[in-house]
């Protein structure tokens, strides 16, 4: 590959890797929060978290560039605070990036928080947990399968998003040119030798990425309990 297609490989992996955490952080505690509500807006907030799995992502785009925009609310905030202008940035990719891989993180985190008994919980409170005791020494361990899993799909979702990245940072060199953008570019000159490295680098990954999701969170069969439970004195 190129130097310049390096260089969309690295662009692409520094965004997928600070998307993920932020991702990590908010999702989180939205993730907690829809598993325990009990309020006749959940499926609402559901909702709205799902919204990027059904919206083509250019209207995600357009309605970001309008909030990020000179004019819009986000923008004027970010200008005011001396941030500039997020789009045609890093910064606007991480923002239309988390946006846009919400679902994968929220979806998978929350199912794994709904799934833990209510016993569990009441019986950690009734030893004086606190509720961030219960959350950090009880849900989030017992959540684990769904952390991973949430964590893999968001950097996975990141490394493969091309519409809104594209609307959001355009093609710039060095700086938003991500590895979507670059094989585009390719298609588009006829380049069809580099177009292949780079879709068989992204077919590789992908599958990668689903063969350790799959091992890291395969059911432990019945013998491997048993021989587990045997060898514990």
């Amino acid at each position: 590959m190129s130097a310049g297609d390096w260089l969309a490989v690295r662009l692409t992996a520094e965004l997928a890797t600070v998307s993920t955490l932020m991702l990590l952080l908010v999702g989180t505690p939205l993730a907690w929060g829809l598993a325990r509500s009990r309020s006749v807006w959940k499926p609402l907030g559901s909702a709205v978290v799902a919204l990027p799995l059904v919206l083509p992502p250019t209207v995600i785009g357009f309605y970001l560039l309008v909030l990020m925009g000179p004019q819009g609310p986000v923008g004027q905030i970010t200008q005011a605070l001396g941030l500039g202008r997020l789009p045609f940035t890093f910064g606007g990719l991480v923002v239309a990036s988390v946006v846009y891989s919400l679902p994968f993180v929220v979806q998978p985190l929350q199912q794994a928080f709904e799934a833990i008994p209510e016993r569990t919980l009441e019986a950690a409170a009734t030893l004086r947990a606190g509720p961030w005791d219960r959350f950090f020494s009880v849900a989030l361990p017992l959540a684990r399968p769904g952390l991973v899993t949430a964590s893999v799909l968001g950097f996975a979702h990141t490394v493969g998003e091309f519409g809104v990245v594209l609307m959001i940072g355009g093609n710039i060199p060095g700086a938003t040119r991500v590895l979507s953008v670059a094989l585009y570019d390719h298609v588009e000159a006829s380049e069809f030798a580099d177009a292949h490295r780079l879709a068989a680098f992204m077919v590789a990954f992908s599958l990668v990425v689903l063969v350790t999701l799959y091992a890291v969170n395969r059911p432990r069969r019945a013998d491997e309990s048993a021989t587990g439970a045997g060898a514990t004195p």
